[in-house]
């Protein structure tokens, strides 16, 4: 009686996560390629990603049907800082626009409500909240002038001058910080977490958070940045249930983004930093 040969095939279901996992890579792999390295291989990606997710499941497909769409369409456009009014608009609409199809299709269409905004009504902020928001203020002022001006990235930002370009910039580094969470954290993060443990969902929105930051000027040694304070953002929305807190974070270290951008083009406006001015 000759021995059966040895069974290399993964149990039904690791079997499963490993191709969901696997669909959701490509997916995801879009961003870089579509934002990085600014090839049309990105669309193969999706298409094999989302391709692969329809033959495992209708709602896993679904909720990376909610990512890819939004992807694609910002490819649409140049992410690259620009102050002029009508790439704001144009811009802004398609920003909003990645935030608000997911949504509606989610709640509206679909019906399963896969994306919310939550808040923490009645409940306030812990202390350690309130120290980490210290926390972000005294490590942006001590790192991102470091970072902006020691790699030069700070030139991928237009030299404001006038108020209505410091004002541009001020509002556009804003809306953009806030469009961050609501998207790669509340939209992204959220359909992922519903298939994946913690730290995978994690580590594929990162992949996204980050690649839309290069091409909007964080490059050089930018994902050395970007890459931790992703990661970090979403653990803090699995903890405290609240996007307004993830948003306040963001936004109090935006603000130090601003005034490092200010403070490279006229020290003299904002002589606040030790790191020297270019």
């Amino acid at each position: 009686m000759t021995a059966s040969a040895p069974s290399f095939t993964l149990p039904a279901t690791q079997w499963t996560q490993a191709r969901m996992f696997l669909s959701a890579l490509l997916v995801v792999s879009s961003a870089p390629l579509f934002f990085v390295f600014h090839t049309s291989w990105g669309y193969l990606t999706v298409v094999a990603g989302l391709a692969l997710a329809f033959s495992i499941s209708w709602c896993f497909a679904r909720d990376l049907l909610l990512i890819a769409i939004p992807l694609v369409g910002i490819e649409q456009i140049s992410l690259k800082a620009n102050l002029e009014w009508g790439n704001i608009a144009l811009m802004g609409t398609v920003l909003v626009l990645a935030v608000a199809v997911p949504y509606s299709l989610s709640r509206w269409v679909f019906k399963d409500h896969a994306i919310t905004f939550p808040g923490r009504p009645g409940q306030p902020w812990t202390r350690l909240e309130w120290i980490w928001l210290g926390l972000v203020l005294v490590l942006g002022w001590l790192i991102l002038p470091v970072y902006f001006i020691g790699s030069g990235s700070y030139l991928n930002w237009p030299a404001v001058a006038e108020p209505s370009e410091i004002a541009r910039l001020f509002v556009g580094v804003g809306f953009v910080g806030i469009w961050d969470e609501l998207f790669f954290i509340c939209t992204i993060f959220a359909l992922l977490r519903r298939h994946f443990p913690l730290w995978v969902a994690n580590g594929l929105q990162a992949i996204v958070f980050v690649s839309f930051l290069w091409e909007l000027g964080y490059r050089s040694w930018g994902p050395l940045l970007t890459i931790p304070f992703a990661l970090i953002q979403a653990w803090i929305f699995e903890k405290s249930k609240s996007v307004y807190y993830v948003i306040t974070v963001h936004l109090l270290f935006d603000v130090v983004v601003f005034l490092v951008l200010i403070y490279a083009y006229h020290p003299q406006w904002a002589p606040i930093f030790l790191f020297p001015a270019p």
